[in-house]
Formats: C-alpha cells, structure tokens, sequence
C-alpha cells in the first residue's frame, strides 16, 4: 500500500509538472483568444482526467494498465 501512494506521489508531481510547462509555453507563444483558452481547458482536463485514471487503478476499480515501480 505505501509502495502504491509513493507510485501515486510521483505521478501527481510528474503530471503537475507538465501540465505546469504545458501551461507556461502556452503563456509564452500567445494564441488568438477562443484557441488559447480552448488549449487551456484541453490541457487542464486531460491532466485531471489523467489523475482519475491513477486513483481508478490504485483503488483497482480501472482497468487501465499504468505502468508501476516494482
């Protein structure tokens, strides 16, 4: 169990970093109004969609195969 939060932790950093850099390039190299804030939500739903997904297969209710640390 302790193994699965530490794997869960990792994730959540890895996953927060990303959308972080994902967000920050966006910021960066601005797009014209309705495409910016429509890459925005884009972003933002795949990393919580993605965080469901973790949570999902650590309760064993997913069946989607994450790779874990053995």
């Amino acid at each position: 169990m302790i193994s699965a939060l530490v794997t869960l932790l990792v994730y959540i950093l890895v996953i927060g970093l990303v959308i972080w850099l994902a967000l920050f390039v966006l910021d960066q190299f601005p797009m014209p109004e309705p495409f910016g804030r429509v890459a925005r939500v884009v972003i933002i739903a795949v990393g919580v969609l993605i965080l469901i997904l973790l949570l999902l297969d650590i309760l064993g209710s997913g069946s989607v195969g994450l790779p874990r640390w053995r």
